[in-house]
């Protein structure tokens, strides 16, 4: 009975093996859906819309982007977090994936995903947040900025894309470093953080370049600074902060990842049909538009780089401390 009951095993385990190899093999069969855990407007909705088009003519099945806005990335992070570890559900994040179970530790709740659910296929774009007012603002530096903020404490309004995410950090950076105090009024993203700055309802927002670099170009927003160690190659005469006397960086890096168990010659498919595009210079050229360069890493490299990061915005997220 034993010996029966081992090779049935062994055979359904053999079919199993055979099923999955044969799936791999064969992908995609259908269409991929690629969650963008933020509304439209923002970097990660404008890099992964010519991404995910270029990918479609690449693999054969079409790409759809899906945006999950809310809790500045939480909501669409989690949902992919629950989803089939098979390659047909993807996530373009930016590295607030990092910060948010971080935060959540923080806030004392159960994290609503854990990193080791996710598995690099490669970063698109790594660019500094950059700080933006409307143009028919006063403030003409960012001495300007803070002595108008060391004047009004909390007076001040930022728009971000949640607490703790990729806007809000780099503003509480900023704040520590300049001794000085805002008020902070979160929104589902960037794109509609971005709305309310040219509505009048915020008075600045830090955010990705591609997010506002044809507003800058219009005049409609002034660019102070940027929180990076270089000049922007979309806005090379804005200054970094560093350069003004504030020892602050963050760097908003957009990738794809999938979950961790999917087979790994889905995975490997996925990679390669994503370094194809992103070095493909027509899709060069369309993200490089938005004014978000491509900076690509591929898995190996980019996990590497997330694992850096991800602990250098564990400690910020810890400095920063409970926010409510």
């Amino acid at each position: 009975m034993a010996l029966r009951t081992l090779v049935k095993h062994a055979a359904v385990a053999a079919l199993c093996l055979g099923a999955t190899a044969a799936t791999a093999a064969e992908y995609p069969e259908h269409p991929i859906t690629m969650i963008v855990p933020f509304p439209p407007g923002g970097v990660a909705d404008v890099v992964a819309r010519p991404l995910a088009q270029a990918l479609s003519e690449k693999l054969g099945q079409t790409v759809i982007i899906e945006n999950r806005g809310g809790a500045g990335g939480a909501l669409g992070i989690g949902q992919v977090a629950r989803a089939r570890p098979d390659g047909y559900t993807l996530l373009m994040s930016l590295s607030s994936i990092s910060i948010l179970p971080e935060a959540d530790k923080v806030l004392e709740r159960k994290p609503a995903y854990q990193l080791d659910q996710f598995v690099p296929i490669a970063r698109i774009t790594a660019d500094p947040t950059v700080l933006v007012v409307r143009a028919d603002k006063p403030w003409n530096s960012v001495q300007d900025f803070v002595d108008a903020a060391k004047k009004q404490p909390n007076k001040l309004s930022y728009g971000s894309s949640g607490i703790y995410g990729t806007m809000h950090v780099p503003m509480a950076m900023l704040q520590n470093a300049a001794g000085i105090s805002m008020l902070h009024v979160p929104f589902t993203g960037a794109g509609p953080a971005v709305q309310a700055l040219l509505g009048g309802q915020v008075d600045a927002v830090a955010t990705g370049p591609s997010s506002v670099a044809q507003l800058v170009q219009s005049g409609r927003v002034k660019a102070l600074a940027h929180w990076g160690d270089t000049p922007l190659e979309s806005m090379p005469q804005v200054p970094t902060l560093k350069s003004l006397g504030y020892d602050v960086t963050f760097v908003q890096w957009s990738g794809v990842f999938a979950l961790a168990g999917t087979p790994e010659p889905v995975l490997e498919r996925l990679r390669q049909a994503t370094r194809d595009v992103a070095n493909d210079d027509k899709v060069k050229t369309l993200i490089a538009g938005t004014g978000s360069p491509v900076q690509y890493l591929d898995a190996k490299d980019f996990d590497t780089y997330w694992r850096k990061d991800s602990a250098s915005l564990a400690l910020a997220v810890r400095k920063i401390g409970k926010v409510e």
